[in-house]
């Protein structure tokens, strides 16, 4: 999987590169995926992200993570058949540390956390309902917890 990672904070992130690869290639294997699929993974502070959840989800506060999958609904989009993006992940580095800290992991278990958790939106998943939020929470677990430790 193609990742491009962008950084709009001032924070260190060469650390998550190889993270995110490993995650991919677990998710791609416990999922049966091509390797040919892309994602762009941005990293904000709150209040980009909070600006982010107000404009397009209408939701007036910050968030630890907001995925904008490109296949949420292809009646809008004519998507060539070998186009592989599946959309954009903003991760924000204020709430990873906050939520680190909370749960009692480490910073780079969150962000591993929080990048799981929205390149399973961009593949389709959802917790919206209680039997997806189970399915899609023991995929979190079952393609994290091999690459980076809860403790």
């Amino acid at each position: 999987m193609e990742i491009t990672l962008i950084n709009r904070t001032n924070a260190e992130i060469s650390q998550f590169e190889e993270m995110f690869h490993q995650v991919a290639s677990s998710a791609e294997k416990k999922l049966s995926l091509e390797d040919d699929n892309t994602v762009s993974v941005t990293f904000v502070r709150s209040r980009t992200i909070h600006t982010i959840n107000r404009d397009y989800r209408g939701i007036d506060r910050p968030t630890d993570v907001i995925t904008f999958a490109i296949r949420d609904d292809m009646d809008e989009f004519m998507i060539e058949e070998e186009e592989k993006d599946l959309g954009d992940i903003f991760i924000n580095i204020d709430y990873a540390r906050k939520q680190a800290k909370q749960y009692g992991h480490s910073y780079e278990r969150e962000i591993c956390f929080l990048f799981t958790h929205g390149l399973l939106h961009c593949l389709g998943y959802d917790h919206m309902t209680q039997e997806d939020e189970k399915v899609m929470f023991a995929l979190q677990r079952e393609i994290l917890d091999p690459i980076v430790s809860r403790q």
